[in-house]
């Protein structure tokens, strides 16, 4: 087996949909803590990608593009991060339109919800944090502990973006199936993000992995910034049994509130990196 030594994060976002610097800034804070290789990885969306390459051009750091595509499969959110893709490759491009489509439905029903609940104004806040990007939950999120109606994130997805709060909307987001396509397509390698955040039982992840195996799934993030070292190995022991290849990412949106760009734990023995593919 192939181990590649090598600081790479690939999972990270910016401006272009729920992180709060730029492209080019997440590019050169990567470069800064010593990444060597990136992924920008935004949800549901390319539109960072350009910028990011000329700062990474600038900062001497290998790019590769990615996107974050939020799926459903048997009534389960899932992220599945897509590696080494082709931004222009149109099926790829009309599953995005797709998604975009998805999140604005879903904001102004959240707007709507949290205005009859008494909080007015959300949609547009949400907005106006999220600039020329999707809205996201995280652009509420922001606009409800702006407005001091709560502490923190954890208070508010607590109290207002949960199934039963007032700003809770479900939608169905693409079938696993048809995003591992729309990645592949693309020349890129699919890999199910956090899978430990999901919170399902061992039995209902190997269910997922099996699925997403079956459709061309080839990779598992198996250390995440959210990840404890318990998380990490129960990762890694799930890249082993469905052999796939183990991917990292800091999954990055801020300073100060996440894991820094860069600053992971080192992925587990005898596992096949998925960043070996490009070095």
């Amino acid at each position: 087996m192939k181990s590649v030594n090598i600081n790479a994060d690939l999972h990270c976002h910016s401006t272009a949909s729920d992180g709060t610097l730029l492209p080019k800034e997440v590019v050169t804070r990567a470069a800064d803590n010593g990444v060597e290789m990136l992924s920008l990885t935004d949800h549901d969306t390319t539109a960072g990608l350009d910028e990011a390459y000329l700062a990474a051009q600038e900062k001497h750091i290998r790019l590769i593009p990615g996107i974050e595509l939020s799926v459903t499969w048997q009534e389960k959110l899932l992220h599945i991060i897509g590696l080494d893709i082709d931004p222009e490759h149109r099926p790829l491009k009309l599953g995005i339109r797709m998604l975009k489509d998805l999140r604005e439905e879903r904001a102004l029903e959240m707007g709507r919800r949290l205005d009859k609940a008494g909080y007015s104004n959300a949609y547009e806040n949400a907005r106006r944090l999220a600039g020329n990007g999707n809205v996201t939950r995280t652009h509420f999120a922001r606009h409800l502990i702006e407005a001091g109606l709560a502490k923190d994130f954890n208070d508010v997805f607590k109290r207002f973006l949960v199934r039963g709060k007032p700003g809770y909307y479900r939608v169905d987001w693409a079938p696993m199936e048809d995003a591992i396509d729309w990645i592949t397509g693309a020349g890129g390698i699919a890999v199910i993000a956090h899978p430990m955040r999901y919170k399902l039982t061992a039995s209902w992840l190997n269910r997922v992995i099996a699925g997403f195996r079956q459709a061309g799934g080839e990779g598992i993030e198996v250390v995440c910034g959210h990840n404890s070292t318990d998380d990490n190995e129960r990762s890694a022991m799930f890249a082993r049994k469905h052999g796939l290849l183990a991917s990292q990412g800091s999954d990055f949106h801020e300073p100060g509130k996440w894991v820094e760009l860069g600053k992971l734990a080192k992925l587990p023995v005898g596992l096949e990196p998925v960043w070996q593919k490009w070095v």
